[in-house]
């Protein structure tokens, strides 16, 4: 293998597995024992054989560049356990010993192909390799002047339906605050999800999750009035807002559109960049239908931030994963709309390789700044993505805490508690802001970010929004290693 100074770390590996279940699958399954037949290419390929509780053992091919995966077993969930199981032996550089090649036994390139892998492989990469050199005109549907007629009627009579289902979410807004909400906690969540449905019906679903989260509300405890007032406020001016379309500028007009989840109009700018990817997290709809994958990434040389998003059906999680702390070269074309966050990954030039430098951060006061600024551009932006650094964890805890001598002031257990905070480690900003939970587990990240820290500086990358700063990765000082949080 010639690509052996972009490998993988193990930890960038295991960050790919849809559970903990196949996280530890895999890891049994990453020393050259049950391999075969393995080998990789410089273009950025790896396969073997896997041997399994059946005759023939599994086929298994990861192209590095997606990352994307091919395997012979009957598993669903993707990647699988062999593909995990194969990427740890190539991040270990056990395929050369796992192939025979150290007992004098070549590793097996049937088929003759340019990249030397086994015929089963070669058609696969082939296959993908085919399809992203195809040229983008032959992939799209090319619209004649009877189609683009075609398409305008088609969004004229969504536009009416949306403006339907509008009005009606505004009664039942209206009714909502005529009838205050003390009795929601009582009224349960059946009535919102009829409501939501009803904005599916109107080809609203951006409306929906937002009736969906809105029902969600009452039953998350302590203080959830002013929560759910809030939200649908915000509803409310979205509403305003679509009835109003027309007379709004373009670009809050495409935001608007993008968040009741109507198409753009448009295709959006296109920019190749090296994408460094800051965080990925999975959350799950409140219905548990779905799954949705987010992946943050920002451009080395345009600095430019990029919200990715991936779903995954009832069962199965989404198929796109890119490791935290990886660098991929690719074309990014942003949606119009949502403050220019949102994107999807175009052409990709070269396999992913690990990131040599911690990402530059700013200070406290400039991540409100740039906050605010995202939300002139979307009103209903939740957070905006920073790194922050250097700063330094300020772990909350009971109200006065010590005082001097080490007489303890508290008054008992019912005593409020502090927030977490971030500090500029430099004094740069007199603007700490509260912390969030960090990660899958809310509140575990917090104690990770402290341990790490140990009360020196840290660059954190989170998503800092009305509510606070919710942490997602870390790098210590002198290190270009990324420590996901939670």
């Amino acid at each position: 293998m010639t690509e052996q100074g972009v490998r993988w770390t193990a930890e960038q590996v295991l960050a790919l597995a849809p559970d903990d279940a196949s996280r530890k699958a895999g890891a049994r399954l990453g020393g050259a024992g049950p391999w075969s037949q393995t080998g990789g290419s410089a273009s950025g390929a790896v396969w073997g054989l896997c041997k399994g509780s059946g005759s023939k053992p599994y086929r298994t091919v990861v192209d590095l560049s997606g990352p994307a995966y091919k395997c012979s077993c009957p598993s669903r969930k993707f990647p699988c356990k062999h593909a995990l199981g194969l990427l740890l032996l190539w991040a270990a550089e056990g395929l050369e010993d796992a192939a025979g090649t150290s007992a004098g036994r070549p590793a097996d390139t049937s088929a003759g192909t340019s990249t030397g892998a086994p015929d089963w492989a070669d058609e696969w990469l082939a296959e993908r390799a085919a399809k992203a050199a195809r040229p983008a005109a032959d992939r799209s549907d090319r619209a004649g002047p009877a189609d683009a007629e075609g398409a305008r009627k088609r969004a004229e009579r969504r536009a009416a339906r949306v403006g339907a289902g509008v009005t009606e979410l505004e009664q039942r807004l209206a009714d909502l605050v005529r009838g205050g909400l003390a009795g929601q906690e009582r009224a349960g969540y059946a009535a919102w999800e009829e409501t939501a449905a009803r904005m599916v019906d109107a080809q609203a679903p951006g409306l929906a999750a937002r009736v969906r989260e809105l029902g969600t509300i009452p039953s998350c405890g302590t203080g959830w009035p002013a929560r759910m007032l809030e939200e649908a406020a915000l509803l409310h001016l979205l509403d305003r807002a679509w009835l109003g379309v027309s007379g709004l500028p373009e670009p809050l007009a495409a935001t608007v559109r993008s968040r009741l989840g109507l198409q753009p109009r448009a295709e959006g700018e296109a920019v190749r960049d090296h994408w460094l990817v800051l965080a990925q997290y999975d959350t799950a709809s409140p219905d548990g239908r779905l799954t949705t994958r987010r992946i943050w990434l920002r451009g080395l040389a345009s600095g430019r931030p990029a919200l990715v998003l991936d779903f995954g059906p009832p069962g199965r999680p989404p198929g796109l994963a890119l490791p935290v702390g990886l660098v991929l070269e690719a074309e990014a074309r942003f949606r119009p709309g949502s403050a220019g966050l949102r994107a999807d990954l175009g052409e990709r030039f070269g396999p992913a390789a690990p990131c040599r430098t911690a990402p530059t951060g700013v200070s406290t006061a400039a991540a409100l700044e740039a906050y605010g600024t995202a939300l002139r551009e979307d009103p209903w932006l939740e957070s905006w993505p920073v790194v922050l650094g250097p700063v330094v964890p300020i772990p909350g805890g009971p109200q006065g805490g010590q005082r001097e001598g080490g007489q303890d002031d508290r008054e008992g257990p019912q005593q409020p508690h502090k927030t977490w905070q971030l500090a500029d480690a430099e004094g740069a900003s007199a603007l700490p802001v509260p912390l969030t939970g960090a990660g899958s587990r809310p509140g575990t990240g917090l104690w990770q970010l402290a341990a790490l820290s140990g009360g020196g500086p840290l660059t954190v990358f989170g998503e800092c929004g009305h509510r606070g700063f919710t942490p997602l990765t870390a790098w210590q000082p002198g290190s270009s290693e990324p420590v996901v949080l939670g």
